[in-house]
Protein backbone atom coordinates (compact mmCIF):
# COMPACT_ATOMS: atom_id res chain seq x y z
CA UNK A 1 0.00 0.00 0.00
CA UNK A 2 2.85 2.14 0.27
CA UNK A 3 4.48 1.59 -2.60
CA UNK A 4 1.75 2.81 -4.78
CA UNK A 5 2.26 6.67 -3.58
CA UNK A 6 6.03 6.51 -4.17
CA UNK A 7 5.47 4.34 -7.63
CA UNK A 8 2.54 7.23 -8.63
CA UNK A 9 5.23 9.96 -7.58
CA UNK A 10 8.34 8.55 -9.68
CA UNK A 11 6.07 8.04 -12.54
CA UNK A 12 4.85 11.55 -12.66
CA UNK A 13 8.44 13.00 -12.19
CA UNK A 14 9.66 11.03 -15.39
CA UNK A 15 6.79 12.12 -17.14
CA UNK A 16 7.40 15.46 -16.57
CA UNK A 17 11.22 14.83 -17.13
CA UNK A 18 10.11 13.35 -20.66
CA UNK A 19 7.87 16.03 -21.29
CA UNK A 20 10.65 18.81 -20.40
CA UNK A 21 13.18 17.07 -22.39
CA UNK A 22 10.81 16.36 -25.45
CA UNK A 23 8.89 19.71 -26.10
CA UNK A 24 10.67 23.06 -27.24
CA UNK A 25 8.82 26.34 -28.25
CA UNK A 26 9.66 27.99 -31.55
CA UNK A 27 9.53 31.45 -31.47
CA UNK A 28 8.21 33.53 -34.84
CA UNK A 29 12.04 34.94 -34.98
CA UNK A 30 13.55 31.41 -34.96
CA UNK A 31 13.99 28.30 -37.31
CA UNK A 32 15.08 25.16 -35.76
CA UNK A 33 17.10 22.27 -37.08
CA UNK A 34 16.37 18.51 -35.05
CA UNK A 35 19.99 16.48 -34.82
CA UNK A 36 20.04 13.24 -33.83
CA UNK A 37 23.44 12.27 -32.64
CA UNK A 38 25.04 14.78 -34.71
CA UNK A 39 22.85 14.13 -37.92
CA UNK A 40 20.23 16.57 -39.41
CA UNK A 41 17.19 14.96 -39.09
CA UNK A 42 14.21 17.84 -39.66
CA UNK A 43 13.69 21.84 -40.21
CA UNK A 44 10.90 23.40 -37.97
CA UNK A 45 9.90 26.81 -40.00
CA UNK A 46 6.47 26.59 -38.04
CA UNK A 47 6.52 28.51 -34.52
CA UNK A 48 4.89 27.00 -31.84
CA UNK A 49 5.08 23.90 -29.18
CA UNK A 50 7.23 21.02 -30.75
CA UNK A 51 8.17 17.53 -29.79
CA UNK A 52 11.61 15.42 -30.33
CA UNK A 53 12.81 12.61 -28.82
CA UNK A 54 13.78 12.85 -25.33
CA UNK A 55 17.21 13.81 -23.28
CA UNK A 56 20.27 13.53 -25.76
CA UNK A 57 18.78 11.69 -29.07
CA UNK A 58 17.41 14.48 -30.51
CA UNK A 59 18.94 18.28 -29.90
CA UNK A 60 17.17 21.52 -31.28
CA UNK A 61 19.53 24.11 -32.90
CA UNK A 62 18.19 27.69 -32.94
CA UNK A 63 18.80 29.59 -36.06
CA UNK A 64 17.47 33.34 -35.93
CA UNK A 65 15.16 33.91 -39.42
CA UNK A 66 15.08 37.83 -39.39
CA UNK A 67 17.51 40.00 -41.11
CA UNK A 68 21.08 40.07 -39.66
CA UNK A 69 23.93 42.43 -40.40
CA UNK A 70 27.61 42.16 -40.76
CA UNK A 71 29.63 45.14 -41.15
CA UNK A 72 32.69 45.15 -43.17
CA UNK A 73 35.54 47.22 -42.22
CA UNK A 74 37.75 49.92 -44.14
CA UNK A 75 39.47 48.44 -46.91
CA UNK A 76 41.60 50.33 -49.43
CA UNK A 77 40.12 49.42 -52.96
CA UNK A 78 41.91 50.25 -56.26
CA UNK A 79 39.24 51.69 -58.79
CA UNK A 80 39.14 51.32 -62.71
CA UNK A 81 40.60 54.96 -63.27
CA UNK A 82 43.45 54.34 -60.85
CA UNK A 83 42.12 55.70 -57.67
CA UNK A 84 42.76 54.80 -54.44
CA UNK A 85 39.19 54.47 -52.07
CA UNK A 86 38.89 53.65 -48.37
CA UNK A 87 35.72 51.61 -48.65
CA UNK A 88 33.49 51.42 -45.20
CA UNK A 89 30.38 48.93 -46.39
CA UNK A 90 27.72 46.11 -44.74
CA UNK A 91 25.61 43.77 -45.46
CA UNK A 92 22.26 42.59 -44.65
CA UNK A 93 21.37 38.64 -45.01
CA UNK A 94 18.86 36.04 -43.64
CA UNK A 95 19.26 32.32 -43.01
CA UNK A 96 16.86 30.55 -45.55
CA UNK A 97 18.25 26.89 -45.45
CA UNK A 98 18.95 25.88 -41.90
CA UNK A 99 19.91 22.60 -42.99
CA UNK A 100 22.42 24.02 -45.87
CA UNK A 101 23.64 26.57 -43.22
CA UNK A 102 24.48 23.84 -40.72
CA UNK A 103 26.42 21.53 -43.18
CA UNK A 104 28.46 24.49 -44.56
CA UNK A 105 28.74 26.22 -41.41
CA UNK A 106 28.01 24.51 -38.21
CA UNK A 107 25.77 25.18 -34.90
CA UNK A 108 27.16 28.34 -34.75
CA UNK A 109 25.88 30.89 -36.62
CA UNK A 110 28.28 33.92 -36.28
CA UNK A 111 30.49 31.63 -38.03
CA UNK A 112 28.90 32.77 -41.01
CA UNK A 113 30.38 36.44 -40.63
CA UNK A 114 34.14 36.02 -41.66
CA UNK A 115 33.00 34.06 -44.66
CA UNK A 116 30.84 37.01 -45.43
CA UNK A 117 32.97 39.18 -44.78
CA UNK A 118 35.78 37.82 -47.30
CA UNK A 119 33.36 37.77 -49.83
CA UNK A 120 31.81 40.74 -49.78
CA UNK A 121 35.19 42.19 -49.51
CA UNK A 122 36.52 40.32 -53.00
CA UNK A 123 32.97 41.61 -54.71
CA UNK A 124 33.83 44.72 -53.71
CA UNK A 125 37.40 45.13 -55.09
CA UNK A 126 36.74 42.99 -58.10
CA UNK A 127 33.30 44.99 -59.01
CA UNK A 128 34.51 48.76 -57.87
CA UNK A 129 38.25 47.34 -59.69
CA UNK A 130 35.69 48.34 -62.65
CA UNK A 131 34.49 51.47 -62.33
CA UNK A 132 35.43 55.14 -61.73
CA UNK A 133 35.00 57.39 -59.03
CA UNK A 134 32.92 59.40 -60.72
CA UNK A 135 30.30 56.61 -61.03
CA UNK A 136 31.06 54.99 -57.05
CA UNK A 137 29.82 58.75 -56.69
CA UNK A 138 26.93 59.24 -59.19
CA UNK A 139 23.51 57.86 -59.85
CA UNK A 140 25.48 54.32 -60.95
CA UNK A 141 26.29 53.60 -57.67
CA UNK A 142 23.11 51.60 -57.29
CA UNK A 143 24.08 49.86 -59.99
CA UNK A 144 26.89 49.14 -58.68
CA UNK A 145 25.72 47.67 -55.45
CA UNK A 146 23.44 45.12 -57.32
CA UNK A 147 26.08 43.91 -59.56
CA UNK A 148 27.55 43.30 -55.68
CA UNK A 149 24.68 42.43 -54.25
CA UNK A 150 24.05 39.53 -56.84
CA UNK A 151 27.75 38.54 -56.86
CA UNK A 152 27.74 37.55 -53.12
CA UNK A 153 24.33 36.06 -53.40
CA UNK A 154 25.61 33.24 -56.24
CA UNK A 155 28.68 32.54 -54.09
CA UNK A 156 26.93 32.30 -50.55
CA UNK A 157 24.11 30.13 -52.33
CA UNK A 158 25.90 26.94 -50.84
CA UNK A 159 25.69 28.50 -47.42
CA UNK A 160 21.74 28.83 -47.24
CA UNK A 161 22.02 32.54 -47.12
CA UNK A 162 20.50 34.89 -48.69
CA UNK A 163 21.87 38.08 -49.07
CA UNK A 164 19.13 41.08 -48.82
CA UNK A 165 21.47 44.04 -49.58
CA UNK A 166 24.94 45.16 -49.73
CA UNK A 167 25.57 48.79 -49.21
CA UNK A 168 29.02 51.31 -49.02
CA UNK A 169 28.41 53.10 -46.03
CA UNK A 170 31.29 55.45 -46.63
CA UNK A 171 33.73 56.35 -49.23
CA UNK A 172 36.42 58.34 -48.43
CA UNK A 173 40.04 59.01 -50.01
CA UNK A 174 42.98 57.99 -48.66
CA UNK A 175 44.72 60.48 -46.14
CA UNK A 176 47.67 60.87 -48.61
CA UNK A 177 45.44 61.31 -51.22
CA UNK A 178 43.05 63.62 -49.15
CA UNK A 179 46.03 66.31 -48.27
CA UNK A 180 47.19 66.25 -51.81
CA UNK A 181 43.10 66.85 -53.04
CA UNK A 182 43.41 69.64 -50.47
CA UNK A 183 46.71 71.50 -51.71
CA UNK A 184 45.66 71.28 -55.31
CA UNK A 185 42.44 72.91 -53.86
CA UNK A 186 44.51 75.30 -51.97
CA UNK A 187 46.71 76.50 -55.02
CA UNK A 188 43.81 76.87 -57.05
CA UNK A 189 42.50 78.97 -55.17
CA UNK A 190 45.50 80.89 -54.23
CA UNK A 191 45.76 81.04 -58.36
CA UNK A 192 41.86 82.69 -58.86
CA UNK A 193 43.02 84.91 -55.52
CA UNK A 194 45.93 86.10 -57.44
CA UNK A 195 43.95 86.47 -61.01
CA UNK A 196 41.17 88.30 -58.94
CA UNK A 197 43.58 90.81 -57.83
CA UNK A 198 45.50 91.38 -61.33
CA UNK A 199 42.48 91.79 -62.46
CA UNK A 200 41.59 94.29 -59.88
CA UNK A 201 44.59 96.21 -59.74
CA UNK A 202 44.48 96.39 -63.77
CA UNK A 203 40.27 98.02 -63.39
CA UNK A 204 42.30 100.40 -60.52
CA UNK A 205 44.80 101.55 -63.10
CA UNK A 206 42.12 101.54 -66.04
CA UNK A 207 39.77 103.88 -63.71
CA UNK A 208 42.63 105.65 -62.04
CA UNK A 209 43.85 106.82 -65.76
CA UNK A 210 40.41 107.53 -67.60
CA UNK A 211 39.74 109.55 -64.28
CA UNK A 212 43.30 111.56 -64.53
CA UNK A 213 42.69 111.64 -68.63
CA UNK A 214 38.93 113.24 -67.51
CA UNK A 215 40.88 115.56 -64.88
CA UNK A 216 43.13 116.83 -67.40
CA UNK A 217 40.61 117.51 -69.63
CA UNK A 218 38.38 119.54 -67.61
CA UNK A 219 41.25 121.36 -66.46
CA UNK A 220 42.31 122.57 -69.56
CA UNK A 221 38.83 123.33 -70.70
CA UNK A 222 38.13 125.23 -67.57
CA UNK A 223 41.62 127.01 -68.27
CA UNK A 224 40.54 127.80 -72.05
CA UNK A 225 37.13 128.94 -70.95
CA UNK A 226 38.65 131.11 -68.14
CA UNK A 227 41.33 132.47 -70.42
CA UNK A 228 38.41 133.17 -73.06
CA UNK A 229 36.66 134.91 -70.52
CA UNK A 230 39.11 137.01 -68.81
CA UNK A 231 40.34 138.07 -72.73
CA UNK A 232 37.02 139.34 -73.47
CA UNK A 233 36.81 141.10 -69.83
CA UNK A 234 40.24 142.84 -70.84
CA UNK A 235 38.90 143.47 -73.91
CA UNK A 236 35.69 144.83 -72.60
CA UNK A 237 37.89 147.12 -69.75
CA UNK A 238 40.54 148.13 -72.37
CA UNK A 239 37.33 149.23 -74.59
CA UNK A 240 35.90 151.25 -72.15
CA UNK A 241 39.38 152.64 -70.69
CA UNK A 242 39.73 153.99 -74.71
CA UNK A 243 35.97 155.30 -74.93
CA UNK A 244 36.24 157.58 -71.28
CA UNK A 245 39.83 158.30 -72.68
CA UNK A 246 38.46 159.71 -75.78
CA UNK A 247 35.46 161.17 -74.13
CA UNK A 248 37.40 163.29 -71.69
CA UNK A 249 41.34 162.77 -71.80
CA UNK A 250 41.61 165.09 -68.57
CA UNK A 251 38.94 163.72 -66.75
CA UNK A 252 40.29 160.09 -67.69
CA UNK A 253 43.81 160.62 -66.63
CA UNK A 254 42.05 162.88 -63.29
CA UNK A 255 40.64 159.33 -62.40
CA UNK A 256 43.68 156.94 -63.41
CA UNK A 257 45.71 159.25 -60.78
CA UNK A 258 43.25 159.68 -58.15
CA UNK A 259 43.35 155.72 -58.26
CA UNK A 260 46.84 155.37 -57.94
CA UNK A 261 46.91 157.54 -54.70
CA UNK A 262 43.94 155.22 -53.32
CA UNK A 263 45.54 152.03 -53.96
CA UNK A 264 49.15 153.78 -53.08
CA UNK A 265 47.97 155.60 -49.80
CA UNK A 266 45.15 152.94 -48.50
CA UNK A 267 46.81 151.69 -46.28
CA UNK A 268 48.11 154.47 -44.23
CA UNK A 269 51.85 153.02 -44.23
CA UNK A 270 53.00 153.87 -47.57
CA UNK A 271 56.33 155.05 -48.22
CA UNK A 272 57.34 156.63 -51.78
CA UNK A 273 60.35 158.41 -52.33
CA UNK A 274 59.72 160.65 -54.50
CA UNK A 275 60.77 164.35 -55.73
CA UNK A 276 58.18 167.30 -55.23
CA UNK A 277 57.54 168.12 -58.78
CA UNK A 278 56.91 164.33 -60.00
CA UNK A 279 53.75 164.11 -61.87
CA UNK A 280 52.52 161.66 -59.59
CA UNK A 281 51.83 164.24 -57.22
CA UNK A 282 50.56 166.93 -59.26
CA UNK A 283 47.10 166.50 -58.19
CA UNK A 284 48.02 166.81 -54.18
CA UNK A 285 48.95 170.32 -54.78
CA UNK A 286 46.79 171.28 -58.24
CA UNK A 287 43.89 170.15 -58.62
CA UNK A 288 42.12 168.53 -61.73
CA UNK A 289 41.25 171.14 -64.36
CA UNK A 290 37.79 169.44 -66.21
CA UNK A 291 38.38 169.77 -70.33
CA UNK A 292 35.74 172.35 -71.77
CA UNK A 293 32.77 171.78 -73.77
Amino acid sequence: MRRAPIIAAAVLVVAVLLAMSSLFTVQQTQQVLITQFGKPVRVISEPGLHAKLPFFIQHVLTFDRRLLLVETAGQEVILGDQRRLIVDSFTMFRIVDPLLFYQAIGPIPDGIRSRLNSIVSSSLRRVLGSNTLLDVLSADRTHIMTTIRQQVNREMAGFGVQVEDVRIRRADLPEENTQAILSRMQSERQRVAAQARAEGAEASQRIRANAERERTVLLAEARATADKLRGEGEAQATKLYADAYGQDANFFTAWRTLSAYRDAFAGGNAKLVLTPDTPFLRYLSTPPVPAGP
